[in-house]
């Protein structure tokens, strides 16, 4: 070999040697943006896209588009991301543009679309007292499409004996069954949440967000999400979305590349919170406190979001005008209401209102105080100045007398000295002027996280029957869990996958078919016609929806109310007398003033009115007076 020769072999070799290395350098690249499109018509016209990808920091973005124009850009800790903030005029006509990326010799594009916001009013309406919404968990409903069960990558396998696991449960499934919740007379479907929880288990009930763009496949997608929600409309019933801000799953795409060193509380050095919720109202609360309950992650497989970061709030609150936008809902439930920056949740309400007036959010402070439950409403005049316009709250308190109410002895006391009985539910409603619209709450009788409301009342049907149809005549906003209906239960145990197991029938193959009636049990059939009845009867009763109420003090295991407006009146009564009881119709005269009669709304019977009136035991009668 002469030297020429070696010499090029040398030169070869060393090529060869590098080009890998040159070859493999990752290039710059577009892996998303969020979010994906936008609308021309919102009165706020800035929009942040949040741009993830590799090294893209090194890039400057460009955009030529009439009425669109990059006001900003924000570069963060990760060479990885980029946050454009751009102006949409709102003489911007829908279409789509591109962005250009400049850099390193390099241009990337990325196609964007710009469409009309929804100009009907009724788009975007939200839900009132006039509603009763249906509650699902959307994994152990019903089972519409069997070949979404499993997804490739996804993990946390369907398993139904498996209580903990997913069971197969979809928007599809739910869909099947939109006639069902029309004809029972609901008017609203709350739905636990339905975006990506690419958890490894436990990932069914969908609190660990792992995309906030991004319907679970195993649900379905986007667009069935939104063509549901348009059947639903189509029946009369709107569709209010369960979010979440105050945490996400430990698995969220984010957590391999985190944009900030602040983008979450306690980041790298995790706390789990108190729960101590008063912390935030409590006048003498300690700053360690404070931020120990709110900056502390919900569990550890749950970090905590820093809404204190300028681009995480701005990125939050555009998920959740894109997504009412999108879908179309009548609503939102915000899980875990008092967990996040609470000047934070004061500004998203904010935002939300500006763009959809007349939209309803519904927070969860799980509290038995109503002090605590009325500082987050619209309207409370706050001792440190707190402003909040959130309309609507769960209304613990009132659950929880409603429980004690029915479950405890007249006039028995409890280990804490308070009286049992139907006094409860008297002084709990007492309690309404602390609220500031205790009209706007939801009232329940059970929900997603707590027992069957038939297990918290010993699997008494009399009681059953007293909760439902005091939960359907009550001032606020009614939710039933699904299933409640028909008796479901939880007995010995409170696991929340056996208080949240199938629905009957929502799997090919079961023996009981809640919708058919096949299998179910008499009382079964019973107790579903009983809420069907009050349900249907609901919906037109203005009364009901709108009326005042009076309630007058618990007298022997009796407890009565009015509902009533200036040309109707509806009598409630609850008896928990194990014999039929005499009722004295004289203190109740200034309701009864121009009444004769009575129609009994569940069995039709009509109540001729002298003294008294004649009470079957442990029964609850609702007549409309006439």
């Amino acid at each position: 070999m002469n030297a020429t020769t070696r010499s090029l072999r040398v030169i070869a070799l060393t090529f060869f040697l590098l080009f890998p290395l040159i070859g493999c350098a990752d290039p710059a690249t577009i892996d998303r943006v969020e979010p994906p499109h936008w609308w021309v018509g919102f009165r706020d016209t800035e929009l942040q896209l949040l741009v993830h990808g590799n090294d893209i920091s090194g890039y400057q973005p460009t955009i030529d588009y009439p009425g669109v124009s990059i006001e900003r850009v924000e570069m963060v800790a990760s060479p990885d991301y980029l946050f454009i903030y751009l102006d949409i005029a709102p003489e911007t006509r829908p279409g789509n543009f591109e962005i250009l990326f400049n850099g390193k010799g390099l241009t990337l594009t990325h196609r964007y679309e710009v469409q009309q916001k929804n100009p009907d009013p009724a788009h975007g309406r939200g839900f009132d007292a006039s509603d009763a919404i249906y509650l699902i968990t959307p994994d152990r409903f019903a089972n519409g499409d069997p070949g979404n069960d499993n997804v490739e990558g996804m993990g946390d396998p369907a398993n139904r004996a498996d209580r903990d696991g997913r069971h197969g449960g979809d928007i599809e499934g739910i869909s099947k069954h939109l006639d069902y919740i029309a004809d029972m007379g609901f008017t609203s479907i709350w739905l636990n949440p339905l975006l990506e929880n690419r958890m490894p288990q436990v990932s069914y009930h969908g609190y660990s967000t792992t995309d906030f763009y991004r319907v679970d496949p195993r649900y379905g997608s986007n667009e069935s999400y939104r063509e549901f929600v348009a059947r639903a409309r189509a029946r009369g019933i709107g569709v209010i979305m369960d979010m979440i801000v105050n945490h996400i799953g430990s698995e969220h795409w984010w957590m391999d590349d985190l944009p900030t060193g602040d983008w979450l509380n306690f980041q790298g050095d995790p706390q789990i919170t108190s729960h101590e919720h008063i912390t935030e109202q409590d006048p003498y609360a300690s700053a360690h406190d404070t931020r120990m309950y709110s900056d502390g992650w919900f569990v550890d497989s749950m970090p905590d979001l820093n809404q204190r970061n300028p681009l995480l709030a701005d990125y939050l609150t555009q998920n959740a005008l894109w997504w009412i936008e999108y879908l179309g809902l009548q609503g939102i439930r915000m899980d875990t209401y008092p967990y996040p920056d609470k000047q934070y949740m004061a500004e998203w309400v904010r935002r939300i209102l500006v763009e959809y007036p007349d939209f309803n959010m519904v927070g969860e402070e799980w509290t038995d105080n109503p002090a605590a439950i009325a500082y987050w409403q619209r309207g409370a005049v706050n001792r440190d100045g707190y402003v909040s316009d959130l309309p609507s709250l769960m209304d613990f308190p009132l659950q929880n007398a409603l429980r004690w109410g029915l479950v405890t002895a007249e006039g028995s006391r409890m280990e804490d000295l308070r009286p049992g009985g139907l006094i409860y539910l008297f002084r709990a409603l007492a309690n309404d002027f602390t609220y500031p619209d205790p009209e706007a709450l939801v009232i329940f009788p059970d929900n997603h996280d707590m027992s069957r409301i038939f297990t918290q009342l010993g699997e008494d049907y009399d009681l059953f029957r007293m909760a439902m149809a005091y939960v359907l005549t009550m001032r606020g906003v009614p939710q039933i869990y699904y299933g409640t209906e028909i008796l479901m239960a939880n007995p010995g145990t409170e696991q929340h996958g056996i208080i949240r197991s199938d629905f009957p029938g929502g799997w090919a193959g079961d023996a009981r078919n809640a919708v058919t009636g096949e299998g179910m049990t008499e009382r079964e059939r019973e107790a579903q016609q009983f809420v069907r009845t009050l349900l249907r009867w609901r919906k037109d009763r203005d009364v009901i929806h709108h009326g005042k109420l009076t309630h007058f003090v618990p007298r022997d295991g009796v407890y009565v109310y009015f509902r009533h407006n200036d040309d109707d009146s509806v009598m409630v009564i609850l008896n928990k007398n194990s014999a039929a009881t005499d009722l004295a119709l004289e203190r109740f005269a200034e309701r009864l003033q121009g009444y004769r009669k009575a129609s009994d709304v569940i069995t039709g019977q009509v109540h001729e009115f002298g003294e008294s009136l004649e009470l079957p035991a442990r029964s609850v009668l609702v007549l409309e007076l006439n």
